[in-house]
């Protein structure tokens, strides 16, 4: 596509006797010829970073450029290096705006024989456009599907669809980590548009970060994950260069889910696999990482499945699992709305490793209201928790209710009178 666009430009500024310029809609620099006249900081930047700066998207879109459908022009604005006036052509496909033709003013006048030539070239470039976004979509589409293998069930498929990701040039070969992220959501659910929306775009702009073949992105149902390739990298670089990836993927779903939803949006980091074949189990940590930060609220909002703690364990249960491993009488306590308090009162005192002055402190109560409900609790569940068994299972019993759905703690419950 871009070798046809360079023919088309090349063979335009000939026929006009001057420089012309195609970018793409976000006004990225796709071809352009020899400059017959001066040119300006804009024009040199566009050249050297294939690329422009968000004044100056925001100057061209204050002309009316995205909604043209004829020649236009773009007036200077020196403070952000256009000197030199601009006249623009939108390249339209079925009404669908593609990018944009550019002569500059340096050039000299440009006359009714020049606009017919630009109005010429874009309808041209919509042509070589349309069928290269064809082209690239078959080309997405048929990745996701690879992708989708990578990290299903069957081994054999995985191994398949990693050969084939690499054969046809979608990934390099070489270590790989990934992320998923989450958001807000009821349980059994699927994501509404907007938050899927959101999840697509955060992740496709971060795959964007990496260089070419190094990464591959994917939206499922009730998350998005970004695989990540690291051609030499050791694990521990692996690791840091993840965790500071994360960090910007979740800063990317919060610009996309808005400032006021930052809270509702998490990011999980799985660990290194030395091949691609093995980005299913790196998927697995990562989506774990993320669903056990989602709901327990507990462990931030990045979280790498080597931070979960015993979580990690846990989250591996289904929720029949985790209910069988609750002691009956901590399942009975938790049902109960009632004993909301009570539960807090022992996460928080077994949290603090049985340490009562610090728990009463964290309560905000005095050492004897805690004993005196912390008596209660072991009346109700039938636990000791001066026996090291009995808080063991009182412990485990808390963190297995946290990951439950259908299991009320304090911490995934609204609140209520006690």
């Amino acid at each position: 596509m871009v070798s046809e666009l360079q023919r088309l430009v090349d063979a335009f500024g000939a026929r006009l006797g001057r420089s012309i310029a195609i970018d793409d809609t976000r006004l990225k620099l796709l071809a352009y010829n020899a400059h017959t006249g001066d040119v300006d900081d804009a024009r040199i930047e566009s050249i050297m970073h294939r690329g422009v700066s968000a004044a100056l998207v925001a100057h061209v879109c204050e002309q009316g450029a995205a909604q043209a459908s004829d020649v236009f022009t773009v007036p200077p604005c020196p403070q952000i290096g256009i000197t030199m006036e601009r006249v623009g052509m939108p390249i339209r496909y079925d009404d669908a705006l593609l990018g944009y033709v550019w002569l500059i003013g340096s050039d000299g006048p440009i006359c009714d024989r020049a606009v017919e030539l630009l109005r010429e070239a874009a309808a041209q470039a919509a042509l070589v456009l349309h069928r290269g976004h064809l082209g690239l979509e078959v080309t997405r589409s048929h990745a996701r599907e690879l992708v989708r293998d990578l990290i299903g069930p069957d081994q054999a498929l995985r191994a398949e669809a990693g050969a084939a990701l690499v054969e046809e040039e979608h990934a390099v070969a070489g270590p790989v980590t990934v992320l998923v992220a989450v958001v807000a959501r009821e349980e059994d659910e699927p994501l509404d548009e907007e938050r899927r929306l959101a999840l697509e775009l955060a992740v496709d702009r971060c795959r964007r970060r990496l260089p070419p073949s190094r990464g591959l992105a994917l939206t499922r149902p009730d998350h998005a994950l970004l695989l990540t390739i690291w051609p030499g990298a050791r694990s521990h670089v692996i690791e840091r260069n993840a965790a500071e990836l994360a960090e910007v993927l979740r800063e990317k779903l919060v610009e996309e889910l808005g400032l006021g939803r930052a809270a509702l949006c998490w990011v999980g980091v799985g660990g290194p696999r030395p091949r691609l074949a093995e980005a299913h189990s790196s998927y697995e940590e990562a989506r774990r990482a993320a669903e056990v930060a989602r709901i327990t609220g507990t462990l931030g909002h990045v979280v790498a499945h080597t931070q979960l703690g015993v979580y990690a364990l846990l989250g591996k249960l289904t929720p029949d699992e985790l209910a069988e491993g609750i002691h009956p009488g901590l399942r009975s306590l938790f049902s109960n709305p009632v004993h909301r308090e009570l539960v807090e009162t022992l996460r928080v005192y077994l949290d603090h490793a049985g340490d009562a002055q610090h728990a009463a402190t964290a309560l905000h109560i005095h050492r004897s209201t805690l004993y005196k409900r912390l008596h209660r609790v072991e009346q109700l569940t039938g636990l000791r928790l001066d026996v090291g068994d009995d808080r063991l299972a009182a412990h485990l019993g808390l963190k297995m209710a946290e990951l439950h759905p259908r299991l009320p703690t304090s911490t995934n419950v609204p609140d209520v009178v006690c």
